[in-house]
């Protein structure tokens, strides 16, 4: 039900942009109010959530570990599974980061035989989650070309490559590397939520409106490119012109860029109060940014409230001759 949900959804904000855009010809709407306002909505909820989570407290160290805690010299710790100095944090965040080196980790457990227990890793949503997230960010480093001016050599060489293969094709368009494996990724990892049973049954409709939203905007995208080709030097011209403030109204583009922009605007003011906020909050989870020394350190509560104390020696005043009753010894007679 989740799945038809946000299927729905994304075919409402495709009717709202043709009916907007394409029949009622709302350009100024689509084109200068509702991206500004996206942004504002981005930057704002996007503040709102750091702050918020920065500002929550966490009194103890409690760092999700799966190797050896520091303790005696003579056994060897795990600085990265169970870091404890900063270097050690560092090193662990970095490889969560880039590599995402937790989805290596113990995916599946097994019993496959009284005394034999298997952990299985899923290499295929590892594989998946790097082709997706590592092609999004190029996707977006690429687009940095609309928004400066002159282009720094590292992005015109990062497109370069990204286009590699063009070369070898002069009749036909062929996409970035980038577009081929954000569709490839993306594909695989909507079709896992919705062939498996285990993962079918713990998604709900945001988990699937975000992926078809983002395939929307990968679709819209190539589709500009390859098929229905927009002038770009106007489109820079009115991305300049809105950075400037001083907004106009694209020109030499279809109806296919409107939609374009605005499932990205979507996605924009989207982005702070759904899921995808896991990007900063990795920076800021207390289980990966803290270093594990429990046993080296004592760790207290600096919010305590402070409350009445009963020591064991008042409850046994108390309580003495119930206890002496009873049977239960005690330290004064």
């Amino acid at each position: 039900m989740g799945l038809w949900y946000s299927i729905l959804g994304i075919l409402v904000l495709l009717l709202l942009v043709i009916v907007g855009a394409g029949g009622m010809g709302l350009y100024t709407l689509f084109t200068i109010f509702i991206p500004y306002a996206a942004v504002l909505l981005f930057i704002a909820g996007f503040l709102y959530r750091v702050l918020k989570w920065a500002s929550a407290p966490v009194p103890f160290h409690i760092p999700t570990v799966s190797g050896q805690q520091k303790s005696l010299s003579w056994i060897k710790a795990d600085n990265i599974n169970s870091p404890f100095t900063t270097g050690g944090v560092v090193k662990r965040l970095a490889l969560e980061i880039l590599l995402f080196r937790s989805l290596l980790k113990n995916e599946k457990i097994e019993l496959e035989a009284p005394h034999r227990l298997l952990f299985r890793t899923s290499t295929l949503l590892w594989l998946g989650a790097m082709a997706f997230h590592w092609s999004l960010l190029v996707i977006g480093v690429r687009h940095l070309r609309f928004f400066l001016e002159p282009l720094p050599d590292c992005i015109v060489v990062l497109i370069r490559v990204d286009s590699i293969f063009q070369g070898f094709f002069r009749l036909l368009p062929v996409p970035y590397i980038t577009d081929f494996l954000i569709f490839t990724a993306l594909a695989y990892l909507f079709f896992r939520r919705v062939v498996y049973p285990q993962v079918r049954y713990i998604s709900i409709p945001s988990d699937y409106f975000a992926l078809l939203l983002l395939g929307g905007i990968a679709i819209s995208g190539v589709l500009m490119r390859v098929l229905y080709k927009q002038d770009l030097v106007q489109v820079k011209e009115w991305v300049m012109a809105m950075l400037r403030f001083q907004p106009m109204l694209p020109k030499g583009v279809t109806l296919l860029f409107y939609i374009h922009l605005f499932f990205v605007s979507f996605l924009a003011a989207y982005f702070p109060f759904s899921k995808l906020m896991h990007m900063p909050g990795i920076f800021l989870s207390p289980t990966r940014n803290l270093m594990n020394t429990s046993r080296s350190e004592r760790h207290v509560n600096p919010w305590d409230y402070p409350v009445k104390v009963h020591t064991y020696a008042e409850y046994e005043d108390h309580f003495r001759d119930a206890m002496k009753e009873v049977g239960l010894p005690v330290e004064k007679e």
